[in-house]
């Protein structure tokens, strides 16, 4: 880390980081995907590790392509530790991470200009608080900045060797999470590609990268992506992410990996992150760098293409973004109100988990439906899929649950086409000769059985419009 002149900002500076990261918790959301998460954790910890399902009843054995599950044992040894609190823990490190390593390596930048690194503190955080949950991709962002962070390091300094830590993080990577484990060898590529350019148009500018950085860009890319196939799946790991992003059923139909829309009112959040960036450079006195331009065009696009990159997007702009910020006087009292804020969200945060009651490990099915199922012991139980999870975790064999690029190649489409009666109910229902539904009664699928004979309801909770069906007639 480069000298700083003011140390006494320096530090305080420091400690609203830290509070940024303690407040975000407050904003931490339980959902479905743990619950299997967890559950995969705790049979690789007392068994093996899976390579095949072993919680539903429709896929039972096929090859599961278990790229989380390093995660999975690290969640389920947390839990060991910190019992129901392992969720905020898990989230608060690596929250503390998140911020501590983007100030640390480029506190001189963000010291710069006090009034822009707050508002650029705001909007990080906007970026993150919708992923603040017990999943990798919390580990993603930690990855993510150490990555963009080597890879300008080496842009600005030939002699930088910090590049030849990314093929260790792709092999973490890789068995962490690997749906995103490309994104070290391909922002490689697009650094090496930005610098292949001598230009001057406008207000953008390019200068051709010398051969020895260039020699180390392509170098590190091909390393990062022989690391990636480092993992218990080997080389279908390096494919895994191209694969899921071509099924289109997943891509249309689960909500992380939807388009950015103007149509949905809170993905203007994204759209306001993107000016904010945009105007940064547009207003800055300096001409704005061609590499840069890509690299934010291209987050920018994964972005647009799917709402999980948004936080990507922020973290890689944090790496290149001071560099258009002028210079600014210190304000006289601007410590003691960075100081203040500080103590503010401390505060909050404090009260905040004083006074909240004991996070409640249920989202959808209460422990009296839980009774029910375990008693009738159905053989094909039809479930929605956002209540896989929650059933897996209580060792009930499922239909579908969140792992949705394992059951896309079998039952996933016959899933949504019976769900939203899309296709002959009658047939594929005994197609799975299903004995029980587990349904939303706001679902299509409600409708069909409700009118139907053969069926009863015997269990039913209105407030979370939940409705359990068994089949009378054989």
């Amino acid at each position: 880390m480069k000298k700083i002149k003011n140390e006494k900002l320096f530090w305080t500076f420091l400690i609203l980081s830290i509070s940024i990261a303690c407040a975000l918790l407050i904003c931490y959301l339980i959902e479905n995907d743990y619950f299997w998460h967890i559950k995969a954790g705790e049979y690789m910890v007392q068994n093996h590790i899976l390579k095949h399902d072993i919680f539903s009843w429709s896929v039972s054995g096929k090859y599961w392509m278990s790229h989380e599950w390093l995660f999975e044992i690290i969640l389920y040894g947390l839990k060991q530790i910190f019992h129901d609190y392992h969720v905020y823990v898990y989230c608060l490190i690596c929250l503390l991470s998140i911020y501590l390593f983007l100030y640390l390596s480029k506190a001189k930048e963000i010291l710069k200009n006090i009034p822009y690194s707050l508002a650029f503190l705001f909007f990080l955080s906007l970026s993150l608080v919708t992923y603040i949950q017990a999943r990798p991709h919390m580990l993603d962002f930690l990855f993510f900045s150490i990555t963009m962070y080597a890879l300008y390091d080496l842009y600005e300094n030939k002699e930088s060797k910090k590049i030849y830590l990314l093929p260790v993080i792709s092999i973490l990577w890789s068995n962490i999470h690997g749906g995103s484990s490309n994104l070290p060898y391909l922002m490689c590529f697009l650094f090496w590609l930005g610098g292949q350019f001598s230009f001057q148009f406008k207000k953008i500018e390019s200068n051709r990268l010398d051969k020895k950085k260039s020699r180390k860009y392509i170098l590190v890319m091909f390393l990062c992506m022989l690391a990636v196939c480092i993992n218990i799946h080997g080389v279908k790991m390096f494919i895994y992410p191209y694969e899921n992003m071509l099924d289109k059923t997943m891509l249309y139909n689960i909500t992380e990996w939807q388009n950015t829309s103007l149509s949905v009112s809170y993905h203007y959040l994204y759209y306001e992150i993107l000016l904010f960036f945009v105007f940064t450079m547009l207003l800055s006195e300096k001409k704005i760098r061609f590499l840069d331009l890509l690299v934010f065009g291209f987050m920018m696009y994964l972005g647009l293409k799917s709402i999980r990159f948004w936080a990507f997007t922020s973290l890689a702009c944090t790496y290149f973004i001071f560099y258009y910020v002028k210079e600014r006087k210190l304000d006289r009292g601007t410590i003691p109100i960075i100081f203040i804020i500080s103590i503010l969200l401390f505060g909050v945060t404090i009260f905040h988990f004083a006074t909240k009651e004991k996070l409640s490990y249920q989202i959808n099915l209460k422990e009296e439906l839980i009774t029910i199922l375990k008693e009738e012991k159905p053989q094909a139980l039809f479930n929605m899929y956002d209540y896989g999870g929650e059933l897996v975790y209580h060792d009930i064999p499922v239909f579908i649950d969140g792992r949705a690029d394992l059951y896309s190649p079998y039952n996933y489409k016959d899933y949504l086409a019976l769900s939203k009666l899309e296709r002959d109910p009658k047939g594929l229902i005994e197609k799975y000769h299903f004995d029980y539904f587990l349904v939303d009664s706001t679902y299509p699928i409600n409708i069909y059985l409700k009118y139907q004979k053969d069926y009863e309801v015997i269990y039913k909770d209105l407030s979370k419009n939940i409705l359990l069906y068994k089949k009378t007639v054989n």
